[in-house]
């Protein structure tokens, strides 16, 4: 997979990108990052990319032309036309499912915007989706295009060293992930449960899926009504 990301502040992604589980899948070729300033577009001696709101406004909204360039310069002689995220408040809200529908695409373009908001040319005739990774507001959509990233990569093919462990995660299976303990068995008087260490796997499975429903009940009944 190939992931661009259009952003103004590329320096913010250096630590992410050349870290943990994002680094190591880039070294061994499973996915390839790629981080634009899209301020290099821009086609004024200024390298402006904002400007005024048309019919008045507080705050200045991002141009069209710098962003539509640099998205038409990472698919020319394309075959097949990437996925192009706009990470913007009105998205509509990330979860696990739309994480593993964009980790079956080649190619997605991440777009990061700031101040008050995008011309809407951008939204209507340039992106493919719109996302936010909550109901919250942020400076811009760098932190949001980090977590799409991060959760799309763990999910691809060979990534994660136990292939089972992103089929497992909380969400995953629309319940949240079941408790897990490792040594000492007795930690000052804490006990992990017998079945853990009974060693019957039939068992330990339906504790586990037990435990998974009963947690999302208590947590996030939300999610049993999906």
């Amino acid at each position: 997979m190939k992931i661009d990301i259009l952003t103004l502040f590329p320096e913010m992604f250096t630590g992410v990108f050349g870290s943990s589980i994002l680094k190591h899948a880039a070294e061994k070729g499973q996915v390839t990052f790629n981080v634009v300033d899209f301020r290099n577009y821009a086609e004024n001696k200024h390298r402006k990319v904002d400007d005024y709101p048309y019919g008045g406004g507080a705050g200045m909204v991002l141009m069209p032309q710098p962003i539509f360039d640099a998205v038409d310069d990472l698919v020319k002689d394309k075959q097949t036309k990437p996925r192009v995220v706009l990470l913007c408040p009105q998205g509509e809200r990330y979860t696990q499912k739309k994480a593993e529908e964009l980790a079956k695409e080649e190619h997605l373009i991440l777009v990061c915007g700031h101040y008050e908001g995008f011309d809407e040319r951008i939204r209507e005739h340039l992106v493919t989706d719109e996302i936010s990774i909550g109901d919250y507001v942020l400076t811009g959509g760098e932190l949001g295009a980090m977590v799409i990233t991060d959760s799309v990569t763990r999910l691809l093919p060979g990534v994660l060293g136990n292939e089972t462990s992103a089929v497992t995660d909380s969400f995953s299976t629309g319940l949240l992930e079941h408790p897990h303990y490792t040594r000492p068995a007795d930690f000052r008087g804490m006990k992990v449960p017998d079945v853990l260490l009974s060693g019957h796997h039939e068992n330990i499975k339906n504790w586990r899926h037990e435990q998974s429903i009963e947690r999302t009940k208590k947590r996030r009944p939300d999610l049993l009504n999906d």
